[in-house]
């Protein structure tokens, strides 16, 4: 597999009242594979709208985008999604959950119980197999989450907010098990978050947009996503530049919230 090229996108909706909002103007990327990227924003800035055109369920006003050298045009078992709520069966337990996918796709069931397992123990929950998911935790039910998107095996993995509904300890292990997810099976990653501390860890590559229209602000290669495999994430934050980008970013996003509210204010 090659990259994921994002070339000249814009995606403008129409409006009930025969308004338009431009939520995305002329984004271009080039994201290698095997990448981690994290793209954060002021609230309106076209974040989950760019994930969900990466998914196949929107398609661009303008532009277009390519996987491999194929042209996305509908959804694919070669891009997988994760929700913020995991979007799970609950009247399947956690196997069943993980092997939806494959089974959809006729895999032999020996098969089926095989990739099962290897991924109840990639994301930590061996001894949950039988479980039913309502009797799951938040943090174990992203994690049966996690499990299914990588047992359909995709090159491309689109997590939108998939730790901001998590207490802060269950989202610092989830945030360290994304990192040896990444690392361990090669995947290209792009998460969507709201945190600036979460963006940091979890993407060498982050993006920072700007609202109205969307559009790429400033682009960073960081170190941190790399030192916090298999580190503890407490002591990556340690880190001297880590404190430092992160009140970059802060100051950055707030003036832009700043700039909307004197929009509003003024409209």
């Amino acid at each position: 597999m090659s990259g994921l090229l994002i070339n000249d996108v814009s995606m403008t909706f129409e409006l009930p009242n025969g308004g338009k909002v431009e939520a995305l103007k002329n984004i271009n990327l080039d994201i290698k594979e095997g990448e981690l990227m994290s793209v954060l924003g002021p609230s309106g800035c076209g974040k989950s709208t760019l994930l969900n055109i990466l998914a196949g369920f929107l398609a661009p006003t303008e532009g277009t985008m390519t996987l491999a050298g194929d042209q996305i045009l509908a959804p694919g078992p070669e891009r997988g999604m994760v929700f913020q709520h995991g979007a799970l069966f609950e009247w399947m337990n956690v196997s069943k959950n993980i092997g939806f996918g494959p089974k959809m796709k006729g895999v032999p069931q020996a098969e089926i119980d095989a990739k099962v397992e290897e991924l109840l123990d990639i994301v930590g929950l061996q001894e949950f197999g039988e479980k039913m998911i309502y009797e799951m935790s938040g943090g174990m039910q992203q994690r049966v989450a996690l499990a299914r998107c990588l047992a359909n095996e995709p090159d491309v993995i689109l997590m939108d907010e998939p730790l901001g509904a998590l207490d802060a300890l269950t989202r610092e292990k989830m945030q360290s098990l994304v990192l040896d997810i990444w690392k361990k099976t090669g995947k290209t990653i792009i998460l969507i978050t709201h945190s600036v501390e979460e963006a940091l860890l979890l993407g060498e590559r982050l993006l920072v947009m700007a609202p109205r229209p969307g559009r790429v602000h400033k682009e960073y290669t960081l170190p941190f996503a790399e030192l916090g495999v298999g580190a503890d994430l407490r002591e990556v934050k340690r880190h001297k530049d880590f404190g430092k980008t992160r009140d970059e970013i802060l100051n950055m996003i707030w003036d832009m919230e700043e700039e909307i509210m004197g929009r509003t204010e003024n409209a």
